[in-house]
């Protein structure tokens, strides 16, 4: 019963995913000229790997794969997240939180 409440929680997680192909630089009075159709080239072509973001941390690497009228994303390398570091008064890493020791 404990199991089904962990996964019950799982399902209501909300995760934001981001795949970027590419991306631009341009002065800012250049994005403001632009308009509805507006085209912006990316510095890379559609067989550069693409890099995947779940709540705008990369977890994974990709292909772009074109089936008929489909676009999908081929994973071909998970990122590992970097390793927790703890030291007294100092933590740093994914999730957690700096502790403060008043003196």
């Amino acid at each position: 019963m404990l199991k089904d409440r962990g996964v019950a929680v799982l399902e209501d997680l909300k995760v934001d995913l981001k795949v970027v192909l590419g991306r631009s630089h341009m002065p800012l009075h250049m994005l403001l000229r632009m308009g509805r159709g507006a085209v912006i080239e990316l510095e890379s072509t559609e067989t550069d790997m693409v890099e995947i973001l779940a709540n705008d941390h990369p977890i994974a690497r990709g292909q772009i794969v074109v089936t008929g009228n489909r676009i999908a994303i081929e994973v071909t390398e998970l990122i590992r997240r970097p390793a927790v570091i703890r030291e007294p008064g100092v933590t740093i890493g994914e999730g957690e939180v700096p502790v403060l020791e008043h003196a």
